[in-house]
Parts: C-alpha cells; structure tokens; sequence
C-alpha cells in the first residue's frame, strides 16, 4: 500500500512495506527528487536501518547465551508497517516485535516512523520505544536515495555534495565482507565539498566518523535545483551510490557495521543504542528540495 501526503508546496508518497519514502516532488516546479528505485540497479528508494546499521561479522551476534543471524541492515526495510495515523499531511508507521523477530532479535520493541510536510520541508522522525522488561540494544540509520541529475539539462558529475562545515574527516573502508577497516583514510583535508562522480562509489559507502555538519545540500552549478538535507543527532554519515546508479545515498546513521576485529557481542558493538524498559529515543532529519 502507498500513501500520500501534501501540502501547497510538496507532495510525497511512502509505501507501508518498509514505510518507506519513494517519492518526493515540489508542487512549482513538478520536480521528482528521490531516486525512481530501478530494480535493475537498486530496488530501494529509503529503506529504514533497525535493529542494526550495515554488516554483522558473519552475520552474526551474540547476546547474553545466545547466538544470532541477523542480515546486513537488519529486517525493518522489508517489514509491512501498520499504519496508526494517516491526515494529508502527516502519517505515522508502526512495525513491532513478533514471533518471527525474536528468532532473530530477542527485544520487545515499537518502531513508529512519522512524515510530515510543513511548508517547503519533508520531516522525518523515528521514535524506538523499548517494550521489554530489560535494556535494549539496537542502532538505527537512514538510507534515502536522491535523484542524479535533477533535469535533463545536468548529469552526474555536475553536481556535488556541500556541508555547512569544514570538515577534516577521514573516510572508513568497507571490505569485501561488509566490515569496517581499522584504520581510517585521509579525504576531506579541511574542506565542504564532495564533487560527485560514479568512480566515487567503486569501493562501496563513504563512510564518515567525525562530521561536524548538520546540513549538507546537493547543488549543481549549471541549474538552480538542489535540496539541503539536515540532520541532527546521528553518530555516523554514509554516502553510497549503486554502480550505474543515477542518484546518491544521504545516511545518517546511529550505529555502524561491525568492525574487522569485532568480537561479535551485541552489548559491545560500536555505535549501539541503549534503552532502558519503558523508555523511548527519537531522532528526526528534514529534506528542503528547492
């Protein structure tokens, strides 16, 4: 089921499977600005990470006697959500524990994912809630994809990502089995810019540990079409694009693939959130398209 929301300036689409975001169009300009989810390059236009961000080691974690399979970025992207609020410009996802997540998560949970549209902006906003009795341990990231080149006129390598800070952060490989190397690699050198091109992505995500920004826009010199996205609490920034994929990936994340050396205990992974019985986390990142 897909469900749409608008107001006078934007108009957006979010299907219950994964409540996830596929849509997003500026009323003026009839302008798409998400990725058209082109099965024959990446099927996906906003998957939602939970309960974990990128690979496990093998898959694999242990928590308390036990051990447990979980597939890289966790079971959310491919869960039907109930929808629990639905007005024309707002509407709230739900996905909860159940018999089939505790083979594979052992944590009674409510994931609510809402979308509203206030004036020219797309906010989104995941809520966890801990539904157990005992500490729960998850991460969380966003994985949207936006469309590259916005028009016709563009293409790829005319764009480029722009953060509202300099940043002097390195980049952490991804290896072949999805882990995390132990050693970071220089890249930005006290800069804001990121010029876009395919060759970028050769080696999977751009995975950032030390970014100060909390705003980063897609802009093009040659057009005046772009979108600032902003993001505030997230640990973690990933950059990715498909091989051949016509857009680019803005994931902010809580949480991150385990490490080459990780010892594979959940209680211990990098970048995990904790969550007592009762208690609730939120985060929330906005889109402006322009």
């Amino acid at each position: 089921m897909t469900i749409t929301l608008e107001n006078d300036y934007l108009k957006i689409a979010v299907k219950s499977k994964g409540a996830e975001l596929c849509s997003v169009v500026r009323k003026d300009s009839q302008m798409e600005y998400m990725w058209s989810g082109d099965p024959a390059v990446w099927g996906k236009t906003s998957p939602i990470l939970f309960p974990i961000v990128g690979t496990l080691k093998d898959d694999t974690y242990s928590y308390g006697n036990e051990r447990y399979k979980l597939s890289r970025h966790g079971f959310a992207r491919d869960a039907e959500f109930e929808i629990v609020k639905q007005e024309k410009q707002e509407a709230v996802f739900l996905l909860k524990n159940s018999a089939d997540s505790f083979k594979i998560y052992p944590f009674a949970f409510e994931l609510f994912i809402k979308y509203l549209v206030e004036s020219d902006e797309l906010k989104v906003s995941y809520e966890v809630r801990n539904a157990g009795t005992n500490i729960m341990y998850f991460s969380l990231g966003a994985h949207p994809a936006f469309k590259v080149p916005l028009t016709e006129a563009t293409v790829y390598k005319d764009y480029f990502l722009e953060f509202n800070s300099i940043e002097d952060a390195g980049r952490w490989p991804i290896n072949k089995e999805g882990l995390i190397a132990k050693v970071s690699l220089p890249f930005f050198n006290n800069s804001s810019r990121i010029d876009l091109s395919h060759e970028l992505f050769e080696k999977d995500a751009l995975v950032f540990k030390d970014i100060h920004s909390h705003k980063v826009s897609l802009k093009t010199d040659r057009d005046t079409h772009g979108l600032d996205f902003y993001f505030n609490g997230f640990s973690y920034l990933g950059l990715w694009a498909a091989k051949g994929g016509d857009f680019v990936c803005i994931e902010p994340w809580c949480g991150i693939a385990d490490s080459v050396d990780h010892n594979q205990q959940f209680t211990e992974k990098e970048g995990v959130q904790t969550l007592p019985a009762n208690d609730g986390w939120v985060r929330e990142w906005k889109i402006r398209p322009y």
